[in-house]
């Protein structure tokens, strides 16, 4: 037993018996785990006793430096306070969810006379908006906002266009709008379409059939045909749509079906988006770090991680059967405000429902193995082919782009054992070289992106990969020589003359004949793929800084004038010119 076991295990006897989190550190200072616990003292005395630190228990306290500890009053708070710390430190032995993407939902702009319903992904203005969703993909978000304004004719333009109307637009005149910009409708008259409109959202159909036809009765009785047959013809519209989505009443629900696979040591998620009991479509997770992690744990991590991002529906569904579900609901409903209901064992159609997402996460997790396996294949030929000691586990690749010599931006890609990196991308604005020096550019782009990972000392990748041929692969063995970087392979990859993917060269350090390759090589398609990518990823930014310089007019570069005054000045002198 050392003197660090020894220490630890007496403060761990010492610790209260209240609930509240537990932090694990190591000797970098890195939190490396994070627990609750309902009895904090029995609770991390447990890493100590002989009998339970076993697998993953063993294999934190051998890292184990430290542990720190915040008392909270429920166990409950101590769910919430774990979820938000894990979600701050990502620490190395716990259950990750690796969720870059932002959901699309729908947005209603509450604050205007005549609010828009709109297409919104990103940080929500909960004090401004009023949003719906999440959708599992862009096109279940344009279809319904398509379907909210063929019913009720909700505007969908923006502020400024709203406001500089003075006849109707092309909207107005296919009705799919009911022309609030110019006065063809109340305040009162487009407020109740809204109001339809979230009731629909809400999957209250029947209740707005039975509004419109009492409004279509009211109309006729008053002998206002008109208004009479435009409630008529959203009755009509609203049945066709429902006639299209057919469901049983009774299920008319909004779910989300979670489904866990397991195989291999690892672990996917498909969650099934049901709203109004119609299947919107499915997405799945696989989480990481959980080589020493049980179902339970992971399924835990997951609905904690996930739901204090996203709005829960009005039921979640799941495969597993989990000993803590009161606890997790009640964490749930606390750090969200609002009543999360999560059901286990289901049955009848909820059970269908949990079977289609079950079997979504097992082809899915075939898929990624499948996936997983072919990455292993080409980086173990790779390995072969620059005949290197140990396997290829990270490669990063450079490529330059620019428009005859302006707006030059290089990228970096990074790739690993599983796939493209996104958290390891990096652009650079080049600046002060001659237009159109790509040898330049990339000197930079090399010289910037390395300096900075030994200023930080971050890990070096096991290949670097530059979109050129031999004089590409000599600048970057200068760079690198340059910063005292030794030992890493430098590969090019050069087009040939048609410019066919069967006529890449692939050169290596300083040998000026091309590497012997097939075709069909695993090795020689994982670093075409790569190439391509970091070529997608250049031009994206050399795009993006062209467009920004086509809409940044002159008078913006004048100081102290930014895009809220550039447009107060176009709308008080009418334009460029004037001003």
């Amino acid at each position: 037993m050392t003197d660090k076991f020894r220490t630890l295990k007496n403060y761990s006897k010492r610790l209260t018996s209240k609930p509240g989190v537990y932090c694990i550190i190591n000797k970098k200072e890195d939190v490396i785990y994070i627990g609750k616990a309902k009895n904090l003292k029995k609770r991390v005395s447990s890493y100590f006793s002989s009998a339970h630190s076993q697998g993953k228990k063993e294999a934190i306290l051998k890292e184990t430096n430290s542990i720190s500890i915040t008392i909270t009053r429920t166990e409950r708070e101590a769910l919430i306070l774990e979820n938000t710390l894990i979600k701050k430190h990502r620490p190395k032995f716990n259950v990750l969810l690796k969720d870059g993407k932002s959901y699309p939902y729908i947005e209603v702009n509450n604050t205007h006379q005549f609010p828009r319903f709109s297409f919104h992904r990103g940080k929500k203005n909960l004090n401004k908006a009023e949003y719906f969703g999440p959708y599992p993909n862009v096109n279940a978000v344009r279809n319904t906002l398509s379907q909210l304004q063929k019913v009720f004719l909700l505007r969908n333009c923006d502020e400024s266009f709203f406001n500089n109307r003075s006849r109707p637009c092309l909207q107005f005149q296919i009705k799919r709008c009911s022309g609030p910009c110019v006065g063809l409708v109340t305040e009162e008259e487009y407020q109740f379409n809204v109001d339809q409109a979230l009731n629909y959202l809400k999957g209250n159909d029947q209740s707005i059939i039975e509004k419109f036809i009492a409004k279509m009765d009211q109309a006729s009785d008053q002998q206002d045909y008109e208004k009479a047959s435009f409630y008529r013809d959203q009755i009509s519209s609203l049945k066709v749509i429902q006639s299209h989505q057919f469901v049983d009443g009774a299920n008319r629900i909004d779910a989300d079906a979670i489904a866990l696979s397991e195989s291999s040591g690892m672990f996917c998620i498909s969650v099934l988006f049901l709203r109004k009991g119609q299947i919107l479509g499915n997405r799945s997770f696989y989480p990481q770090k959980t080589n020493m992690a049980d179902a339970q744990e992971v399924i835990e991590s997951f609905l904690m991680q996930y739901y204090t991002d996203h709005q829960p529906p009005k039921e979640i569904l799941i495969n597993i059967k989990l000993e803590n579900l009161k606890l997790l609901q009640e964490a749930l409903s606390d750090a969200l405000k609002t009543k999360v209901i999560i059901k286990q064992n289901v049955k009848s159609y909820r059970r269908k429902w949990i079977e289609i997402s079950a079997s979504n996460a097992i082809e899915s997790l075939k898929s990624k193995l499948a996936s997983k396996a072919s990455i292993e294949a080409q980086l173990y030929e790779l390995s072969e082919i620059i005949e290197g000691d140990t396997l290829v586990r990270n490669i990063e690749c450079f490529d330059v782009s620019h428009f005859m010599g302006d707006k030059c931006v290089a990228s970096c890609v990074a790739f690993n054992r599983e796939g493209f990196h996104k958290n390891g991308y990096r652009r650079f604005n080049i600046s002060g070289i001659n237009k159109g020096d790509d040898y330049a550019a990339m000197s930079q782009a090399l010289s910037r992106h390395y300096s900075r990972c030994l200023k930080e000392s971050k890990l070096l990748p096991d290949i670097i990969l530059v979109d050129g041929g031999k004089g590409q692969v000599n600048i970057a063995i200068g760079v690198l020589k340059d910063l005292g970087i030794n030992g890493i392979p430098i590969l090019g990859i050069a087009k040939g003359p048609n410019r066919q993917l069967k006529e890449d060269r692939i050169f290596i350090n300083k040998n000026k004949t091309p590497l012997s390759m097939a075709n069909n090589s695993p090795a020689k398609f994982l670093i075409q793929s790569i190439r391509d990518e970091a070529h997608r990823f250049a031009i994206t930014g050399h795009r993006n800084k062209k467009r920004k310089k086509l809409l940044t007019s002159d008078i913006q570069s004048i100081e102290g004038i930014g895009p809220n005054k550039k447009k107060h000045l176009l709308k008080q002198f009418g334009g460029i010119q004037e001003i």
